[in-house]
C-alpha cells in the first residue's frame, strides 16, 4: 500500500541529491571573523546571481568556490528572492562535485517547499529524513512538521500532526503548537475554531505567551474589534507578558486606518516606555501621523526606521530586469539600451557574527576593524543579545563606542545593562547607571523590570533592592500599575535569593502605600514560604489576601494544597481543600491525587476516602488543569481574556447564522 509513496520519495531524492563540499586548507586556517566575511561575500554573490538572468554557468562558478559549505548554502536558500529561485539553486547544486545535504540545508529546503505549497514533496522529504536516508540529520520533530505544514496552509495536515503528537505525550503539548493551529484557523476564516483552540489551551493548563496574544489581537483587528484588541493589549503587562513590536505594529496600523490618531500617539508613547524599537512596517502609519500634525511625536521614530545611508549597496549587472516584486532590490538604469544594475544591501547575520566574536581574541577584533562595518544601534543591540559571554559583550560595547560615526543610545545601553544583570555583573551595571544618570538619560520601565528579574537569576538580591530604591532617578515617574509590577518582580527576586525577611518588609511597604499585590503574587509567596516550612507566614498571607478584598481563585487553592503536601502537612492541605469546596471550586485531577496520596502517607485513611468520595460525586466538574502561573498570570486573568475574545465574535456569529 505504500509503494506509490516510496516511489515518489525515491524520485524526489534523486532530483535533489547534493554532495559534500569541504573547506580548503586555507579556509580552515582562517580566524572566525575572516571566515564569516568570506562566507558573507559568497552568499551575496549567490543572492545577486539569483536576482539576475545570469547564465547558469555563472552560478556554478560561484558554487565551485573552495569555501562553499552548508552554512553558505543554507543562508543563500533562506535569502533567495522567491521559492522558485531557491529551488533553482538546489537544482544547480546537483552539478557541484562532492556536496551533500546537512541538517540545516535540508530544513531550509523543507521551508522553501512549504512556502511554495509543494505539500507532497515536503512530505516525501520529511519521510526521507525520518527514515535515516541522510547521515547526521536529526529526526524531524512534531513542532517542525507543524510549522512547515502551516506554511503550506494545510490545516488538516497540521491538525493530524498535532493530534499524533498529543497521543505520544502524557500532558499537553507546548504552547507554540496551539499558536500554530490558532493562527492557521484565523487565516483560513475558521473563527470559532480558533477561539476553541485558545479555550482548549487554557483548559489543558498550557500558558499563553506573547505570540498567542499576537494571534488574538490580529484576529480581533481582522474583524475591526479594535476596542477589544486594545483591552487585551492593555492587560498584558499585568499578566507579565512582553508586548512585542508585532503587536504594536498591528495596533498602530489599525488605529491609523480608523483615523484614531490619539490612540496611536498613546501606543507610540507606550512603545517607548517598553523600550521597543520601531519596525519598517510602521513607516506608512508614522508618515500619516506626521502629515496630520504629530511631527514631534514621530520624527525621531521615522529616523530609526529609515535605512542608514552609510550602508553601501552591492551590485551585479545583467541583461534583463530582475523580478520587480523583490522589495530588497534597488534598480538603477545606467543605460536603458545596454544593462540594468541589481543592487542589494549586504547580507548580514548578527547571530553568526556574534558567534565569530565569542572569545574576543585580537585576531578576530582586527578582522572586524578591517571589515569597516556601518554600526547602527539596531545592529549593535542584536549582536549584544547574541553574545553569550558578558565579558565579550562588555568588550564589544566598549569597542564599538570608539568606531567612527557610532554613538551609543538608550537602546544599546539598555541591552548591555540587561545582559550584564543577567550574569550578575553588578559593578559594571552600577557604572553604566551612574553614567546615564550623569548624561540625563532614563531607562525604560521594561528595562528596569528586566534588571530586577535578572538579578533574581544571578542571586543578587541586594543589588535588586538598590535598583528599586533608586527607581525615580533611573526610570522617572511610574504609574500605579507599573509600580505594582516592579514590586512583584522584586518580591520574586528576593524569594529566589532566600531573602525572606526583606521580602516581607517589601510586602508590608507596598500595602502601606496603597499598592496591593495581585492574586498571582500572593500565590507565589505562599508557595515559597510553604516550601520553607513557614506555615505561620503562609497563613498570614492568606489573611492578607482577604484584607486586600481579594478572593482566592482555584489556582491559589491548588498552590496551597500542593505546597502543604510537599512539606508533609496534609491536614492543612485538607483544610484548604474544604475551603475550596465552600467556594464552589474543585481542584484538578493531579492536585486531588496528590492530596489523597499525602493523606494516605500520613495515616489519615478516612480523610483520604472522603476526598475520593467528594470527587466522585462531582467527577464531571473536575477540570483537566487549573490555569495560572506563579508571579505572572491568575486564572481570573485568563478567564477575562477569554471572555473579551469570545464575546467579540458572539454577535458576529449570530448575524452570520441568521
Amino acid at each position: 500500500m505504500y509503494s506509490s509513496r516510496l516511489y515518489s520519495v525515491s524520485i524526489f531524492l534523486k532530483n535533489y541529491t547534493l554532495r559534500t563540499c569541504h573547506f580548503s586548507t586555507a579556509a580552515r586556517n582562517l580566524n572566525k571573523v575572516t571566515l564569516y566575511l568570506q562566507r558573507a561575500k559568497l552568499i551575496d554573490s549567490i543572492r545577486l546571481c539569483l536576482r539576475s538572468n545570469a547564465p547558469e554557468t555563472s552560478l556554478v562558478n560561484i558554487l565551485n568556490n573552495p569555501s562553499m559549505d552548508s552554512f553558505v548554502v543554507t543562508n543563500a536558500l533562506r535569502s533567495a528572492p522567491s521559492p522558485v529561485a531557491a529551488l533553482s539553486l538546489v537544482e544547480t547544486l546537483k552539478n557541484i562535485k562532492d556536496f551533500s545535504h546537512s541538517q540545516d540545508t535540508l530544513y531550509a529546503l523543507a521551508k522553501i517547499l512549504a512556502k511554495s505549497g509543494q505539500t507532497s514533496k515536503l512530505g516525501a522529504l520529511i519521510d526521507a529524513i525520518n527514515s535515516g536516508k541522510f547521515v547526521n540529520v536529526a529526526y524531524v520533530s512534531f513542532m517542525d512538521r507543524m510549522r512547515w505544514y502551516a506554511e503550506t496552509g494545510d490545516l488538516d495536515e497540521v491538525t493530524n500532526v498535532w493530534e499524533e503528537w498529543r497521543r505520544a505525550l502524557d500532558k499537553h503539548p507546548c504552547t507554540e503548537s496551539y499558536n500554530i493551529v490558532m493562527k492557521l484557523c484565523v487565516e483560513k476564516g475558521f473563527d470559532e475554531r480558533a477561539i476553541n483552540v485558545f479555550c482548549r489551551m487554557i483548559d489543558e493548563g498550557a500558558l499563553p505567551n506573547c505570540r498567542t496574544y499576537t494571534v488574538v489581537i490580529q484576529h480581533l483587528i481582522k474583524f475591526e474589534e479594535l476596542d477589544s484588541a486594545m483591552r487585551i493589549f492593555q492587560m498584558l503587562p499585568l499578566m507579565r507578558i512582553r508586548r512585542t513590536l508585532k503587536q504594536y505594529s498591528l495596533l498602530v496600523e489599525a488605529f491609523t486606518g480608523s483615523d484614531n490618531l490619539d490612540v496611536v500617539r498613546t501606543l507610540l508613547n507606550e512603545m517607548r516606555a517598553d523600550g521597543v524599537l520601531p519596525g519598517r512596517a510602521m513607516i506608512t502609519s508614522l508618515q500619516h501621523m506626521k502629515e496630520a500634525g504629530y511631527a514631534d511625536e514621530v520624527d525621531e521614530l521615522i529616523k530609526e526606521i529609515i535605512p542608514d545611508d552609510r550602508i553601501k549597496n552591492i551590485g551585479y549587472y545583467s541583461l534583463v530586469n530582475p523580478d520587480e516584486d523583490d522589495d530588497d532590490v534597488i534598480h538603477e538604469d545606467e543605460n536603458d539600451d545596454v544593462k540594468d544594475e541589481v543592487r542589494l544591501k549586504p547580507w548580514l547575520d548578527p547571530a553568526a557574527l556574534a558567534s565569530a566574536l565569542q572569545y574576543w581574541e585580537q585576531e578576530e577584533v582586527s578582522a572586524l576593524e578591517d571589515a569597516n562595518f556601518t554600526w547602527t544601534p539596531r545592529l549593535v543591540c542584536k549582536i549584544i543579545r547574541s553574545l553569550r559571554s558578558p565579558e565579550t559583550a562588555w568588550h564589544f560595547f566598549c569597542w564599538v563606542a570608539q568606531q567612527p560615526g557610532f554613538v551609543h543610545d538608550i537602546y544599546t545601553v539598555s541591552r548591555i545593562i540587561t545582559k550584564l544583570a543577567r550574569h550578575g555583573c553588578v559593578r559594571l551595571v552600577d557604572q553604566l547607571l551612574f553614567k546615564i544618570k550623569r548624561e540625563g538619560m532614563i531607562l525604560s520601565f521594561s528595562t528596569v523590570r528586566l534588571i530586577i528579574d535578572f538579578y533574581g537569576f544571578s542571586r543578587k538580591g541586594d543589588a535588586a533592592l538598590n535598583i528599586f530604591h533608586n527607581i525615580k532617578t533611573i526610570c522617572g515617574p511610574l504609574s500605579k500599575n507599573s509600580r505594582l509590577i516592579l514590586y512583584s518582580s522584586l518580591l520574586r527576586t528576593l524569594a529566589k535569593c532566600q531573602m525572606n525577611n526583606e521580602a516581607l518588609d517589601i510586602l508590608d511597604e507596598m500595602i502601606l502605600i496603597g499598592i496591593f499585590p495581585d492574586l498571582q503574587t500572593f500565590s507565589s509567596l505562599m508557595h515559597h514560604y510553604a516550601l520553607q516550612g513557614d506555615v505561620k507566614t503562609v497563613q498570614r498571607l492568606l489573611v492578607m489576601v482577604r484584607q486586600c478584598e481579594l478572593e482566592p481563585d482555584s489556582y491559589m487553592y491548588k498552590i496551597l494544597i500542593c505546597a502543604y503536601c510537599k512539606c508533609e502537612r496534609a491536614s492543612l492541605a485538607l483544610r484548604v481543600f474544604e475551603d475550596m469546596r465552600k467556594s464552589r471550586l474543585m481542584p484538578d485531577g493531579v492536585t486531588k491525587q496528590l492530596l489523597v496520596k499525602s493523606l494516605w502517607k500520613e495515616g489519615k485513611l478516612r480523610e483520604a476516602a472522603q476526598v475520593e468520595e467528594t470527587s466522585d460525586e462531582s467527577s464531571d466538574a473536575i477540570p483537566l488543569a487549573l490555569p495560572g502561573h506563579l508571579y505572572t498570570v491568575s486564572s481570573s486573568d485568563l478567564t477575562r481574556v477569554y471572555e473579551i475574545y469570545s464575546s467579540s465574535f458572539a454577535e458576529y456569529s449570530l448575524v452570520t447564522s441568521a
